[in-house]
């Protein structure tokens, strides 16, 4: 018979434990390999969002409806108009932007009251910031958006103001909605209503004064833009 002495029993040990240490070193392979593939997922989301366009410059034209105001026994009409949109828009995410407007447009405002009448032609401009939540049907894109704006009403000389109109500023928030189709990876084709809320403008004639605020000043807007 053999003699089992301390070596044969140390190799038996290791032997009796060979199975659990392949165990344990499974177990902790697995491990790593979960752990890297958590890491590693959101920089894979993060780098795919990088990739895609997360920034786009517009350009539309524009159409100015006020709408009719009365107060102190002055009405005022506003007279359709025509201008030009520029806009720049950043993501914040997939659905979420922020959006910086300037517009540029002109049209006319006429007074009435019970002993005069007066007509002001009219430069407006728009500098305004909005937040745009969109949303995604394959190439269509429908958006909706708010934000606040500064509005600049002002006289223009042609020969046919009869009064010393002045300059009007007023602070005011613009709503609406759109959708855009994306005709490239590049360019999409956009169709939106804004909806403007502004203190009539006065030109600071005190006889034509209506102090009213436009319910709503319809802006429609249709344009392209460039994404990159």
């Amino acid at each position: 018979m053999g003699h089992f002495g301390p070596q044969s029993l140390r190799i038996g040990e290791r032997r009796g434990k060979g199975p659990r240490v392949v165990e344990q070193s499974g177990v902790q392979e697995r491990m790593r390999r979960v752990a890297l593939l958590l890491i590693l997922l959101p920089l894979l989301a993060v780098a795919g969002f990088a990739q895609e366009s997360r920034q786009d410059v517009s350009i539309g034209v524009t159409g100015i409806f006020p709408p009719y105001v009365y107060g102190n026994t002055v009405q005022e009409y506003g007279r359709y108009g025509m201008g030009g949109l520029a806009s720049y828009r950043y993501m914040l995410t997939p659905r979420s932007a922020v959006e910086g407007n300037y517009q540029y447009g002109e049209n006319a405002y006429s007074f009435h009251t019970s002993f005069n009448n007066t007509r002001v032609h009219t430069r407006m401009q728009e500098v305004s910031a909005a937040y745009v939540y969109n949303f995604t049907f394959r190439k269509f894109n429908p958006f909706l958006e708010g934000g606040i704006g500064g509005y600049i009403f002002s006289p223009i000389s042609d020969g046919t103001l009869t009064f010393d109109a002045k300059r009007t500023t007023n602070i005011g928030a613009l709503y609406g909605g759109g959708i855009a189709y994306e005709i490239s990876p590049s360019f999409d084709f956009r169709a939106e209503y804004r909806g403007i809320v502004v203190k009539a403008p006065s030109f600071d004639l005190t006889n034509y004064k209506t102090n009213r605020w436009y319910p709503t000043l319809s802006n429609p807007v249709i344009g392209v833009a460039y994404h990159f």
